[in-house]
């Protein structure tokens, strides 16, 4: 459990019970006192409540769950899932996008290349991470890391968690679309192995520049959508009251998201939240990336990339009604 951690709303009653239990505890070895029936009685207290409340979230409680402060971010997660890694840095061409991080990794006896979104865990560090959205220098460095992993013929990794690709006017001037569609047209002819992972907020086409993958999977409480919930609503209704509504109408959450054929599996988590065990969360996403891994390494280039193609082919399929 972390101490003095945000808490949304529906996690309250929760973190209440959480806390009465420590209390207790604390007692138990301050003053010797037996507590064991009435800690037990709190616990499986705490086990019913946490599967009433976890267990319906709505979509918009999933998307507060998604931009989670304590959740971990992408440098979190690679602490804890590559045994080696070494940060490459700058696109080359400008400067070197602190809302980007990536380089060569090493999971056990696979070597790949890795590239992510940052966010930060701070306001300060925000503010040099841009809140995790990149500017066009960060995704030619995606490219520039890419065109790495295809030059020593290792697969990519990809942790997808922005709110967007940084919509400002200088982004704008240095060719911000055409970065992200230079990135889709080389990830889609790509010639090693690219598994995609939706850590936390996958947002539009800031999350495809990096997010074209053979593969693509999600953490059980990532979102991904077009747009923010707040920006439908703003479109659509022209009220923020309305952001529970375009939660649901957007289908964003993983259920839905597999139901339409966009991702290939959902990573399970920790009861709560990733946040609420980031060593385990850490771990399901190893797991999953090294089955995926192994059974993308059987396919020859030629069938990497024709598989690719047909997967994104296939989507947006219709029914006239």
């Amino acid at each position: 459990m972390v101490e003095n951690r945000y808490t949304l709303d529906f996690e309250k009653p929760i973190m209440e019970l959480e806390h009465k239990i420590e209390e207790l505890k604390g007692l138990t070895a301050e003053e010797g006192l037996d507590l064991t029936e009435e800690i037990s009685s709190l616990q499986s207290r705490l086990k019913k409540l946490e599967k009433d409340i976890l267990s319906h979230l709505t979509p918009w409680q999933k998307v507060q769950l998604a931009r989670h402060p304590n959740r971990p971010k992408s440098l979190d997660l690679t602490e804890l899932i590559f045994d080696d890694f070494l940060i490459l840095h700058g696109d080359r061409l400008y400067s070197d996008d602190q809302a980007i991080v990536g380089g060569l990794a090493r999971i056990e006896e696979e070597k790949l290349v890795f590239i992510g979104h940052q966010k930060g865990k701070s306001i300060k560090e925000n503010l040099v991470r841009n809140f995790g959205m990149a500017h066009p220098e960060g995704y030619r460095k995606a490219q520039r890391l890419m065109n790495l992993a295809e030059k020593f013929n290792r697969p990519v990794l990809t942790f997808i968690d922005t709110p967007g690709a940084y919509p400002g006017i200088e982004a704008e001037e240095r060719g911000q679309a055409e970065a992200i569609a230079a990135n889709l047209e080389r990830m889609s002819q790509l010639r090693v192995p690219i598994l995609a992972i939706i850590i936390g907020e996958g947002g539009s086409g800031g999350a495809l520049g990096i997010g074209v993958g053979d593969k693509v999977l999600m953490l059980e409480n990532a979102i991904y959508s077009v747009i923010s919930p707040e920006g439908c609503a703003a479109i659509l209704w022209k009220n923020q009251e309305k952001v529970e509504e375009a939660a649901r109408a957007l289908r964003l959450t993983p259920p839905d998201l597999l139901n339409l054929k966009l991702i290939d599996e959902t990573i399970p988590e920790p009861v709560g939240g990733a946040h609420r065990n980031v060593e385990q969360t850490a771990l399901n996403i190893k797991k999953a990336i090294i089955k995926h891994l192994k059974e993308l390494k059987r396919l020859s280039p030629e069938q990497l990339v024709k598989k690719r193609y047909e997967k994104y082919r296939q989507m947006g399929e219709f029914r006239r009604g």
